[in-house]
């Protein structure tokens, strides 16, 4: 249960990372953020191994209790409304193109808030990071996102980390896409040790050997970042526009040069 995970993690109060191993017979409440227009291998990949951890329940939470489709078109259907989810232990929030109609959509912000506040841990995947800032969870935090959308983070009050996976206390960030089932790993070792995340990794054969190492913007080659930077453009100068009218109503001023992001 939510509170009992809470009182775990207040005996490492003090720690360099407030995040610790859950004793097992803790049984956890895990819950991902569905909405329309999201990217589905960020809600599917880290679902392959946060339905894995022992001795929990794993469900899917959106507004409403329709069907959505993600930004591709495939469709999903939550388990329940937003109003209908549990205090939860893990809080998961993915990305994707229809995070910008949430951003300030107090409805969703607002149950973000809540659940974080109760949690054992939020982990948020690609710009997933967007929405937890939003939320105003990013203030002081170290963060990452996806590369795009990397530059907007000190809007919120984060700090940028340019690496795959971010831990930053009871809060894991994943860049993006794919990273999810890194971020994943990571937060199903945090809570239920590296053992049990070994055997999930095990059972998902994830073991990745990409064909080309074209999977960051300082490995692409200079012409197929070019293009993926074209086709983002659009929803990049959106997600810049917005993230100046949050960061002015969170009070978060950010100079031109915005903040310089450490490096792996």
């Amino acid at each position: 249960m939510a509170r009992a995970c809470r009182d775990t993690l207040m005996l490492s109060i003090g720690a360099v990372r407030e995040i610790q191993m859950i004793p097992h017979d803790v049984h956890l409440q895990i819950g991902s953020l569905l909405f329309e227009r999201l990217d589905q291998i960020d809600l599917t990949g880290p679902f392959e191994v946060l339905s894995r951890i022992p001795n929990s329940t794993y469900r899917i939470y959106a507004k409403k209790a329709d069907c959505v489709r993600d930004l591709h078109g495939l469709r999903l259907i939550p388990d329940a409304t937003l109003a209908e989810a549990p205090p939860l232990d893990v809080l998961h929030i993915p990305g994707g193109y229809g995070q910008e109609a949430l951003m300030e959509d107090e409805e969703v912000l607002g149950w973000i808030r809540r659940q974080a506040a109760g949690a054992c841990s939020m982990f948020s995947v690609c710009t997933g990071a967007l929405l937890c800032g939003a939320a105003g969870l990013l203030k002081g935090r170290r963060a990452t996102t996806h590369w795009a959308s990397f530059h907007l983070l000190p809007y919120f009050g984060a700090t940028p980390v340019n690496r795959r996976v971010v831990v930053d206390g009871s809060r894991i960030f994943a860049a993006g896409v794919t990273a999810g089932i890194d971020g994943a790993l990571q937060l199903a070792a945090e809570l239920r040790g590296e053992d049990a995340a070994r055997s999930i990794q095990l059972h998902i054969a994830y073991a990745p050997e990409p064909p080309f190492n074209s999977g960051t913007p300082e490995t692409a080659p200079p012409k197929i970042l070019q293009q993926a930077q074209r086709s983002l453009r659009g929803i990049t100068a959106q997600r810049e526009e917005t993230a100046r009218r949050i960061a002015a109503r969170l009070g978060i001023r950010v100079g031109d040069q915005g903040q310089t992001a450490e490096r792996r």
